[in-house]
């Protein structure tokens, strides 16, 4: 006679760029090994593999693609987390006003969101000729931004990455049209100004974001920390 084998339960979850409710299931305990095999290592990119599988599996292939954006993928690794191991995560916080006091926070996975900007947009118009309209940074951008040296070079490799069109007038140039050095070109071009508007895209963008109160023992003083990323909230 053949064991039976377990029936996971399964979860509704709304993706937070299409809106679209998806199933989901906790992690097996076979797929949390490979998770932590992978944290093991302290590889980035063996790290990142692992989370996307275990994010394709566990949402029965809806999310984990290497080109979804990354806040879908750390939103869904979340919310995973929550039914697998605990919907509270336990972290320690540093106060504000020393700089170096550390308190203990207790977080409800259920209480993250993914926030957006009411002012957002994917069409950035750089003056009255040239538009450009953007895509989110996905898993593969942060794959291939590994082995990068500074936050510089990796930010400005992203900004670049995440043209999707330029339009010029009437005309429009797909990225998957343009060499590497052609957009490299275009987008060393940008004055000051237009680079700004660029940056105001990623800080307004859709993103795992939360805030808290904490107080410092020693001083009494309450302050503020926002939590970004999916980092912020696993420790």
């Amino acid at each position: 006679m053949a064991l039976p084998k377990i029936t996971a339960p399964t979860y509704k979850m709304i993706r937070p760029s299409t809106g679209e409710e998806i199933e989901y299931r906790p992690f097996l305990v076979g797929e949390e090994k490979i998770l932590l095999m992978a944290y093991e290592t302290e590889d980035p990119r063996q790290i990142s593999n692992a989370v996307l599988k275990l994010v394709h599996s566990c949402t029965y292939g809806s999310i984990g693609d290497k080109n979804d954006p990354m806040f879908d993928i750390e939103y869904a690794f979340l919310k995973i987390r929550g039914k697998s191991v605990a919907e509270t995560i336990q972290i320690n916080l540093i106060c504000q006003d020393d700089g170096k006091t550390e308190v203990p926070y207790e977080i409800n996975t259920d209480d993250i969101e993914i926030l957006v900007d009411e002012d957002h947009s994917t069409e950035i118009k750089l003056n009255d000729d040239f538009t450009l309209i953007m895509r989110y940074p996905t898993a593969q951008d942060s794959i291939s931004m590994v082995g990068m040296s500074g936050v510089t070079e990796i930010s400005f490799a992203i900004a670049q990455n995440c043209i999707e069109t330029i339009i010029h007038g009437e005309e429009s140039y797909n990225k998957v049209d343009l060499s590497k050095k052609e957009l490299q070109e275009f987008f060393e071009s940008l004055t000051q100004e237009m680079f700004k508007q660029v940056q105001d895209f990623f800080d307004t963008m859709p993103k795992l974001r939360h805030e808290v109160e904490i107080e410092n023992p020693n001083t009494n003083v309450k302050s503020t920390v926002v939590l970004e990323g999916l980092a912020s909230f696993l420790g």
